[in-house]
């Protein structure tokens, strides 16, 4: 059975991640083209159901089959796995921040420029080399 919920836990990570790539990409796409008002209609259609359809399951489906894999491996003793539940914390914080900046991109109250977005975009690239540094290779 572990070996299935890892599995699943694999794929639910990979879709989680696609959506915490792809969105902010469309947050950079909604802020440089503002004025194009049909672009940004079918960018805010494109936004919600990307995090509601996608990036909610995916996240959920990530954490519930993660919590069963730490319980199978045990908390105790596994420092490494202490570590990757911080990084994980914090992309869960991260994921739920883009549903803030969705909001206000909704209501066309939001003053963030691309370049903000930009560099907003590379946080779950960094948190993820140090999730997966932290299950392969285990440093502490």
């Amino acid at each position: 059975m572990y070996e299935w919920i890892l599995w699943f836990h694999v794929v639910s990570f990979i879709s989680w991640f696609a959506v915490l790539f792809y969105l902010p990409r469309l947050f950079i796409y909604h802020t440089e083209h503002k004025e194009n008002e049909g672009f940004v209609k079918v960018v805010k259609i494109q936004e919600y159901k990307l995090f509601k359809y996608i990036g909610v399951p995916a996240m959920w489906t990530t954490v519930l089959s993660g919590s069963y894999l730490v319980y199978e491996i045990g908390f105790a003793g596994n420092t490494w796995l202490h570590a990757k539940l911080l990084f994980v914390a914090i992309l869960i914080v991260y994921f739920f921040s883009m549903n803030f900046y969705r909001k206000q991109l909704e209501k066309d109250e939001c003053f963030k420029s691309g370049k903000f977005f930009r560099m907003y975009n590379e946080v779950p690239t960094i948190l993820m080399m140090l999730i997966v540094a932290m299950v392969v290779i285990k440093p502490f």
